[in-house]
């Protein structure tokens, strides 16, 4: 049994040597090849760093177009006339998209269902010249309502924005909120 033992681990110490032998004179199973395994469909000439970058800029014919601003007349603000809530209201014009309110005063105003947050200019006051304006939600709105809800009066502020213009109403995306302090008058004695 001992001599069968010796005899396979000899026979195999062999097949090693002899295998070890024929693979470093085979060299290695793939060879590299000669060139790219892919090529271009064309076989063009590369381009130059000028022409790739003129090819980039150059316009592709299936690109969108942008959209026309519209020429229409101003609408009528849908707040105004038939839709006011105070009676004989004059009809008034929606203002144009993009231009700004400036440091205009007013109050902090709910719509009739409560759901939209509208800025009620003071300058309006009886004539109704200057109908509500629906205010954007941005954290300039979240501090006009926190100011509300904290003070024990109706606060007015001094506010300026850019107006935009959806379906018949303004509304504003607040840039600038001041709150105006109350006017303390002391009387002399």
């Amino acid at each position: 049994m001992r001599k069968r033992l010796i005899a396979s681990l000899a026979l195999s110490a062999a097949f090693t040597c002899v295998g070890t032998a024929m693979l470093a004179h085979a060299g290695p199973a793939t060879q590299p090849s000669a060139g790219p395994a892919t090529r271009p469909a064309d076989a063009a000439a590369p381009l130059t760093p000028e022409q790739m970058l003129n090819n980039m800029l150059k316009p592709t014919s299936s690109a969108g177009k942008p959209l026309t601003p519209a020429l229409d007349p101003p609408a009528v603000d849908r707040a105004t006339g038939k839709g006011a809530v105070a009676p004989h209201v004059p009809t008034t014009n929606v203002r144009r998209e993009g231009t700004f309110i400036v440091d205009a005063v007013g109050r902090l105003t709910h719509n009739a269902d409560g759901t939209q947050s509208e800025f009620t200019f003071d300058a309006d006051g009886k004539n109704l010249k200057d109908p509500p304006i629906i205010i954007l939600p941005n954290l300039k709105l979240a501090l006009m309502e926190a100011t509300v809800m904290g003070a024990n009066r109706d606060s007015r502020f001094r506010v300026t924005g850019m107006v935009t213009e959806y379906r018949g109403r303004n509304y504003v995306l607040l840039e600038k909120v001041v709150v105006i302090p109350d006017v303390v008058q002391q009387f002399g004695p």
